[in-house]
């Protein structure tokens, strides 16, 4: 599995929006010895400069987000349970039962609605708010709660990182498998020169790409991500989005962006030149950084690719290891053509 020890170490770290130093401390560390320049913006994003063999015609800026969505401890009652709150968004079926992550130590916990025993037979079959939701840490009253945890703490799913017979399950596939791409894209020699971005709080409102967009005025940015594929049981044809295991996915628009048509064609060209399956994104809906990348200064020209995921914002996300391989592939060659200035 050495192939994937990047991306292994990246799930591995905890990082919910507004607190990924953890992720950006790996980040750091891979990237240093390939980036002529490094800077981090004053939302703690990276901003890597990689010199190619000759300057590029146009501006370009690579984004990877490298937030994941979480929870945030927000009370902790007499009893020593704790409130939380969410940090991006998260379907509330998922979490009664979870076992979390609080603090930096970490704190073990588990998410607790009340037992089925005790709920009235009308609310049954009811999932109930995140207010009505506690993490148990175990603790007997609020102030050995508070020897372990604080408000403010974040919160993260305690996942598992397996890769294996096709596919790769994690934490936090969205977007450390972006990150992970991007990585590799600056290990290679290049043959114009880039700005990789990692950005920050993606989850909570694209925050940190549209500062970084802000800083490195691309002229062309390439967003790299993941998106929900629904190719699962009961779930009709046209609505299943995308398809695990049928190339990296290009999309035409989702809710905040329209993608440039010539950037699209450019890249399903670049894919048919290197053999590599692509799909597109068959919904309008979802988003990504280019929403705020595409509106920044006086407007850059976006393209995003993305990776089918099933299962985002949950405690374990699946991508297919084809995908994977093909994904980093293509981010690769449009690495390389996009500053050349070509066009469809």
């Amino acid at each position: 599995m050495a192939e994937y020890a990047c991306l292994r170490r990246l799930c591995e770290a905890r990082g919910i929006s507004g607190d990924e130093s953890a992720v950006r401390a790996v980040i750091l560390e891979e990237i240093r010895p390939f980036c002529d320049e490094i800077t981090i913006t004053p939302l703690g994003g990276i901003l890597a400069r990689k010199r190619g063999k000759s300057p590029a015609a146009r501006r370009v800026m690579i984004d990877a987000h490298m937030d994941e969505v979480g929870l945030i401890v927000t009370h902790i009652s007499e009893e020593g349970f704790l409130s939380f709150g969410c940090v991006g968004g998260i379907d509330r079926r998922v979490l009664p039962g979870c076992r979390v992550w609080i603090g930096e130590k970490p704190v073990p916990g588990t998410i607790l609605v009340r037992p089925v025993h005790l709920v009235e037979k009308e609310n049954s079959g009811r999932v109930p708010p995140v207010e009505e939701m506690v993490i148990d840490i175990g603790a007997a009253s609020r102030e050995e709660a508070f020897q372990a945890v604080q408000p403010g703490d974040s919160v993260t799913f305690a996942s598992f990182f397996e890769a294996g017979h096709g596919a790769i399950k994690s934490r936090a596939l969205d977007d450390r498998a972006g990150c992970a791409a991007l990585i590799e894209v600056l290990r290679q020699e290049l043959p114009f020169d880039i700005t990789a971005s990692f950005s920050v709080q993606e989850e909570v409102g694209l925050m940190g790409a549209g500062t970084a967009a802000f800083l490195t005025r691309p002229e062309v940015a390439l967003v790299l991500e993941a998106t929900t594929a629904a190719d699962i049981p009961g779930v009709d044809e046209p609505r299943r989005v995308c398809r695990v295991g049928q190339g990296p996915v290009l999309s035409f628009m989702d809710r905040n962006t329209v993608y440039d048509k010539a950037l699209l064609s450019l890249a399903e060209r670049t894919a048919q030149q290197a053999g590599i399956p692509i799909q597109y994104k068959q919904a309008v809906a979802g988003g990504n950084n280019a929403g705020s990348i595409h509106r920044s200064a006086g407007g850059v020209r976006t393209l995003a690719l993305s990776l089918a995921c099933r299962y985002l914002h949950a405690p374990v996300s699946l991508i297919s290891e084809k995908d994977y391989g093909d994904y980093i592939r293509l981010a690769q060659r449009l690495a390389e053509v996009l500053p050349a200035g070509e066009e469809a």
